[in-house]
């Protein structure tokens, strides 16, 4: 089972930055995207930034200019860096890898998802 472990989350005044990081347990290679999603309450999970087939990183509109997502395919970790946080940023944060597999001739699709850490900012 492919386990994601995120660290880096916590309470940051308005302006400030965070760096968040996923330790995925397999390979980076093997993955198809990794992601980060973030969920506010009482809100839809929704995506900040993708990177797909180690190709460059795509934002969501909301946070783009301000966080940056990167690899670092040795040690099997992504990261998120986040810059000028805004109290509207304030959510758990989610890591995602999504993996295409062949089994007996059809394509299944898995994604796995870190347990979240908790990102609140303060006005």
């Amino acid at each position: 089972q492919v386990q994601l472990v995120e660290s880096g989350g916590g309470l940051v005044q308005a302006g400030g930055s965070l760096r968040l990081s996923c330790l995925i347990s397999i390979s980076m290679h093997s993955l198809n995207a990794s992601a980060w999603y973030r969920q506010a309450p009482g809100k839809q999970r929704e995506m900040v930034a993708v990177i797909i087939s180690g190709g460059a990183a795509n934002y969501a509109d909301s946070v783009k200019g301000r966080f940056t997502m990167s690899r670092d395919n040795a040690k099997n970790t992504v990261f998120l860096q986040m810059n000028s946080l805004k109290p509207e940023d304030t959510a758990v944060y989610y890591c995602n890898a999504h993996q295409v597999v062949v089994a007996s001739e059809r394509l299944i699709e898995n994604d796995y998802w870190g347990q979240g850490t908790q990102v609140t900012v303060a006005s």
